[in-house]
């Protein structure tokens, strides 16, 4: 996916020979980003990508399924980062890798991290449902494998429920990377770098395998 080099300012030309799918998907990035979802109209979605409404409709369906197909696409490239990682790679640093594949893949893409820590997982206006994207789904299911086969190798800790860990581990993740975006907005501090999250991941990871030690949660 070599978009980089695409520009979506309004001021540019009309992405110029790129097909009217992509060039939707760019701008509506762009201005779902800058904007929010919610004011951002299909009207203008369709303007700033030098097309029609109608065509966005044909491609998308609706403008929930335009921002679906963004996240689909930011997804998949963390997963082909996933994917990347060579054979023999042990468990530990696997489940490492699959964390911080989603840092760095926002990272080069600060529009993508503004949609995926404010956007993705938002109620919206017209209805109850929650945003669940396909490509979520696919990552939280190779993510749900390798927790399986740690467990079925004895390296993690038997009283864990997986689904917990999973849980757990990417919404940390996706609220320290939110943090950094409010901040941006906001007098919220969280000066930390890609380099403090990896050192946090070490601290953590290791530990779902240790044995629990003598502080617990009351109960009650």
């Amino acid at each position: 996916m070599p978009v980089s080099n695409i520009s979506a300012d309004p001021g540019a030309e009309k992405l110029s020979g790129t097909p009217s799918r992509e060039r939707i998907l760019l701008s509506a990035k762009h201005l779902f980003a800058r904007n929010g979802y919610e004011n951002t109209s299909t009207v203008a979605i369709a303007r700033e990508a030098g097309t029609s409404e109608s065509q966005l409709m044909k491609h998308f369906g609706s403008k929930q399924g335009l921002l679906a197909a963004i996240l689909d696409r930011g997804w998949a490239g963390i997963i082909v980062r996933v994917q990347a990682l060579p054979n023999g790679t042990t468990n530990e640093r696997r489940l490492l890798a699959m964390l911080e594949a989603i840092v760095v893949e926002l990272e080069n893409d600060q529009e993508l991290k503004e949609l995926m820590t404010l956007e993705a997982k938002r109620v919206r206006k017209d209805g109850r449902d929650v945003l669940m994207s396909r490509g979520y789904r696919q990552f939280a299911e190779l993510f749900d494998a390798l927790l399986s086969e740690m467990r079925s190798q004895e390296q993690l800790r038997p009283d864990l429920n997986l689904e917990a860990v999973r849980a757990g581990l990417i919404g940390m993740i996706e609220s320290l990377l939110r943090d950094q975006v409010v901040a941006q907005r906001s007098d919220l501090r969280a000066g930390y770098t890609f380099d403090d999250l990896r050192r946090l991941l070490e601290a953590m990871v290791p530990a779902l395998s240790e044995a629990p030690a003598g502080l617990k949660f009351a109960k009650g």
